[in-house]
């Protein structure tokens, strides 16, 4: 099937204008892989240090210059989703072993949760961990000892922060490797009511805890379709897993046979030079995870880590790229918060492997793309299977098999996509409204300004927003605050909303996958800590947010808006380690430019 041209087009701009830093790229990671492996270089002190603590066996495999697998790992015991990490490097281990290789924990890197630090001042580290994963990942490659790569990450910003920092090692073979899905407990609409009620002071927090509880319940990802799950359709899409390992429950032994393969795997690619990191992360593959995100409904998270990952593989990527790509693909899955299954659910039903053969067959996804599995992205209409307890792959259903669920292309929930792009004189940011009702996505209202989520959330207790209103949250960009995630919010606008009100958020801040049926305009940018127009509108100032069209602004005139002084930005907060990473906030680029660090790498606009 010949490439849709809406998605060729895109493809080739974002080619066209990433010419000179993608060719740079691509040199330095030749020349790195024409160096030849790096225990080649590594002197007999050097050699001698990196296997002076692994068995006898090995050792002597190391001194013989076999294969070695660096595992990367975001192993804690904490978080759900990267507990079961802590046995995958002896399975990693003994698989290499099983091949004629050996394999390595070469570094971890941090895995914080906004499940967690939701609402609460850690959350202010959590866009920037990415980075700190990214360089985390970089220093565990550095000893140069291994001839591949495994990165075991599933969350947030673990799997884009791996992805970056395992690109500036894209000379090397990367196999990404996550935990999956826990399996389901209560329901995501049961769980969104108790918050809702919550909220509302109905219920209890005893109540409300017991709901969250019996959601999040064991080992693995959380299972609504929020950020972590949309990163494990974009590592399959963009051909980083072999195929079918997005959504196989943890402590299963499909599970284990998947790690397995995946470091036997590892060993293959070392062995020939072929699926190397830089080769495998092209403009083809980005297109490719863009057009998952819009089939999906997934988060608007990854309009900030697509163009960061894209950075550091030489790719420049923005946002009218994505407005581009959702206007031709249709959403073919419902999974919450634009609809009531979990991610186990659209597994069920069809999950990755009926999404990709769908895309494929309508020239909506790359076909010629090289993955981790071989060339050809019709590997990944493939699903994983135990054929006699040995690991097997066969075609994935052709028809989906729960039609509230998934959908094929010839009959989408929609003709369009979940994400699309803002622009007005409050300047550029993004909404998804795959979840919104289509009588929600024109919201004509008065602005109430708040300066943090606490202002908020006071100003809603005290019964002050219960009207009309378009609720403002600004100084929450990346140099502002660390540009936290403000998910808190959802429960308090889904209680106004359904008491009847027209109701929407504007900020420069983000939300989640799980931004739910309240129309966000988020990532605005420029942000309020710049001289913006979103720094100087008052409460009263009407907004009219009309999401069908593509629209914000603020109806004030232009005169009197430049007439106004700027708001001042709030000072930044101590505590919590907000103070370490005051450098970063001063280094951050723009929300559209991925809101990290590394643009100033790139040459992407800060």
């Amino acid at each position: 099937m010949a490439i849709h041209p809406k998605i060729a087009e895109v493809t080739n701009r974002i080619k066209e204008r990433s010419r000179d830093s993608r060719r740079d790229y691509l040199e330095r990671m030749q020349a790195a892989k024409d160096a030849g492996p790096g225990r080649q270089h590594l002197s007999c002190g050097n050699l001698a240090h990196a296997f002076a603590a692994v068995p006898l066996g090995d050792k002597l495999s190391l001194r013989g210059r076999a294969p070695n697998i660096g595992i990367v790992t975001s192993y804690n015991d904490m978080l759900s989703a990267h507990q079961p990490f802590q046995h995958y490097p002896d399975i990693i281990k003994d698989a290499a072993r099983h091949v004629g290789a050996t394999a390595q924990v070469a570094g971890g890197t941090p895995a914080m949760c906004d499940g967690v630090t939701q609402g609460r001042p850690g959350m202010e580290l959590s866009l920037f961990s990415r980075d700190v994963i990214a360089l985390s990942a970089a220093v565990a490659l550095t000893h140069d000892a291994f001839d591949a790569a495994l990165m075991l990450g599933t969350c947030d910003k673990i799997v884009p922060g791996l992805v970056i920092g395992g690109l500036s090692f894209g000379h090397l073979p990367i196999i990404f490797s996550p935990a999956g899905p826990m399996p389901s407990g209560i329901s995501n609409k049961e769980k969104a009511r108790v918050r809702e009620q919550f909220a509302l002071g109905q219920v209890t927090r005893e109540q409300l805890l017991e709901a969250e509880a019996a959601s999040y319940h064991s080992a693995g990802t959380c299972t609504f379709y929020g950020t972590a799950n949309s990163n494990q359709m974009m590592m399959e899409l963009m051909g980083l897993h072999l195929p079918g390992t997005a959504f196989v429950n943890p402590d299963t032994p499909l599970r284990e046979a998947l790690i397995r393969a995946a470091a036997a795997r590892c060993v293959e690619l070392a062995k020939s030079g072929e699926g190397t990191m830089a080769r495998v992360v092209d403009a083809k593959s980005i297109v490719n995870a863009l057009v998952g995100l819009m089939a999906t409904g997934g988060s608007t998270n990854h309009a900030l880590h697509i163009p960061a990952m894209a950075q550091a593989a030489g790719l420049v990527v923005d946002w009218n790229d994505f407005s581009d790509i959702s206007s031709v693909v249709p959403l073919l899955a419902r999974v919450y918060p634009n609809g009531t299954a979990d991610v186990n659910q659209f597994h069920a039903a069809g999950g990755m492997a009926f999404i990709t053969r769908e895309l494929l067959s309508v020239g909506l996804l790359h076909a010629d793309t090289h993955t981790v599995a071989g060339h050809g992205l019709a590997n990944y209409t493939m699903e994983p299977w135990l054929n006699d307890g040995q690991i097997a792959w066969r075609p994935g259903t052709e028809t989906t098999l729960d039609e509230t669920i998934l959908r094929s292309v010839h009959a989408p929930f929609e003709m369009e996509g979940g994400i699309r792009l803002l622009t007005g004189n409050l300047g550029r940011g993004v909404i998804k409204v795959s979840s919104v009702p289509k009588d929600r996505r024109l919201i004509d209202a008065p602005a109430a300004v708040f300066e943090s989520q606490a202002d908020f959330t006071a100003a809603f207790k005290a019964g002050h927003l219960n009207r009309d209103v378009i609720a403002v949250v600004r100084f929450q960009g990346p140099r502002a605050n660390g540009m936290p995630e403000l998910h808190s919010l959802t429960p308090s606008l889904t209680a106004l909303q359904n008491k009847g009100y027209r109701v929407a958020l504007v900020t420069d801040g983000r939300m989640s996958g799980a931004s739910g049926a309240v129309p966000a305009a988020i990532h605005m940018t420029p942000g309020a800590d710049q001289d913006s127009i979103l720094a100087r509108i008052q409460d009263g100032d009407r907004i009219v947010l009309d999401a069908e069209h593509g629209k914000l602004n603020v109806m004030v005139d232009p005169s009197e808006l430049a007439a106004r002084p700027r708001a001042v930005m709030p000072p930044a907060g101590f505590g919590y380690g907000r103070e370490l990473f005051a450098p970063l906030r001063h280094l951050a680029g723009d929300a559209e430019a991925g809101g990290g660090i590394f643009h100033l790498l790139s040459g992407a606009t800060a």
